[in-house]
């Protein structure tokens, strides 16, 4: 099944717990609302760089690109600024990948960066989905939390 890139602007605001330890909070606006996620410190090389490419304004005007109902949203795509109509997307990025750094359960409502086609696994530069699945009960993320 395809569908049609979603017309949503993505705008990356940053801003974090002022100096203080804790998490950091990215806010992505979008013409449908506003979306705020938390970066894990467990992932530092994702985060920091995800956190960089938005500082940097890499994100602006980038679209929603992939979006498949009940799995996830997927952005980040440069490409996407200027694309037309039927363009194909999803191949673009800063002109580097990551090593892969697994954190978190994939579960609804996370924030990861998509992999890129390679041998190593590595994750794209500046490419990120956001799991859009069900929703977990708190007892089946308690049982995740004992065995992890």
């Amino acid at each position: 099944m395809r569908f049609t890139p979603c017309i949503i602007a993505v705008l990356a605001l940053l801003f974090s717990s002022c100096g203080q330890k804790g998490p950091t909070y990215a806010r992505i606006c979008t013409s449908l609302g506003d979306i705020v996620v938390m970066l894990y410190e467990d992932t530092p090389r994702h985060s920091n760089n995800f956190v960089e490419l938005a500082q940097d304004g890499f994100y602006n005007g980038t679209l929603f690109h992939r979006v498949v109902p009940g799995f996830m949203i997927q952005g980040g795509d440069p490409e996407s600024k200027d694309a037309g109509p039927g363009q194909s997307l999803g191949s673009g990025g800063p002109g580097y990948q990551i090593e892969e750094e697994i954190g978190k359960p994939h579960l609804r409502g996370a924030l990861a960066a998509a992999r890129n086609n390679n041998p190593q696994s590595a994750s794209s530069g500046s490419q990120f989905y956001i799991v859009t699945g069900q929703r977990q009960p708190d007892a089946s993320l308690d049982n995740w939390e004992r065995r992890h």
